[in-house]
């Protein structure tokens, strides 16, 4: 009686172990098909409107960044987009988009539909000055043979951006780096990690245009001010901040007033970061 009972009960274990398993593949399948928040805020016809040119036959990344790798991306960071009110949200869309657009952008001067309908155009670095490597940092160590050249849609570079990239989304950014110009959500998950990822001092993209960063006594007093200029001095501060009229801020610039006109907001103030200290 005790060897039937025991029989009976680990059939019903075994049938419950399967139907939870059959229920978790379910719930997998429906939140895979299931609508991701970023559509509402941009849907198909309005990607496409602003990324008019990224698959012209001139742009080396013709076909790579399709609506639904950028969709999927989304998935894998919530807050993104969904923070604030309907303009602060929209606001921040418009800005990662701009300054991605910049990042990649094949525009020129007289380009058709204008210098700022070109974004999305690489996938890549082209003719990269070094392999990005500094060796002095030892927590995520260059592989040899390996560039950490700009990649993606953000133009991820540098071996501890990579590192840290890969432990975050679960690849080998150091052994692997070349994976981010051959993955489409993942390239776009890696602009979307740098976008949301604080690394201090510098405050995360995310946080300044949802207004949740306060400057810090440093910062107030290097004039970083918040506004989309502290984003680029966040994303290429170094090189592009502190320099009256640089022409790479200016075409940030013109990317992110394109694209807040079509997502029908405002830019807010401080657009440039010609007047701010870089961060150390």
């Amino acid at each position: 009686m005790e060897k039937q009972i025991s029989l009976l009960l680990c059939l019903v274990l075994f049938i419950f172990s399967i139907s939870s398993s059959l229920h978790e593949t379910e719930a997998r399948k429906h939140n895979k098909y299931k609508p991701a928040p970023i559509m509402s805020l941009v849907p198909r016809p309005l990607y496409h409107q602003i990324f008019i040119h990224k698959d012209n036959n001139a742009c080396p990344a013709k076909g790579f960044y399709p609506y639904e790798a950028f969709v999927e991306a989304t998935r894998s960071f919530p807050r993104f987009g969904s923070v604030g009110n309907s303009w602060t949200r929209r606001r921040e869309v418009a800005a990662f988009l701009a300054q991605i657009s910049h990042e990649t952008t094949g525009g020129w001067a007289t380009a058709p539909d204008g210098p700022y309908a070109w974004g999305l155009c690489f996938k890549e670095e082209v003719s990269p000055q070094s392999n990005y490597c500094d060796a002095s940092n030892t927590q995520w160590p260059c592989v040899p043979g390996k560039s950490y050249k700009g990649r993606g849609p953000i133009q991820l570079s540098w071996n501890y951006n990579y590192g840290q990239a890969g432990r975050a989304l679960g690849f080998d950014g150091l052994q692997k780096p070349e994976l981010v110009a051959n993955n489409s959500v993942l390239a776009f998950k890696t602009a979307l990690w740098f976008w949301m990822t604080e690394q201090t001092p510098k405050p995360s993209c995310h946080d300044v245009m949802v207004n949740r960063y306060r400057p810090t006594k440093a910062d107030r007093a290097a004039n970083r001010t918040v506004g989309y200029g502290l984003v680029t001095n966040i994303i290429n501060g170094g090189l592009e901040c502190g320099i009256p009229g640089d022409g790479r801020v200016s075409d940030r610039v013109g990317y992110f007033q394109r694209y807040a006109q079509l997502f029908k907001v405002t830019t807010g103030p401080n657009l440039d970061c010609e007047n701010q200290r870089p961060f150390s």
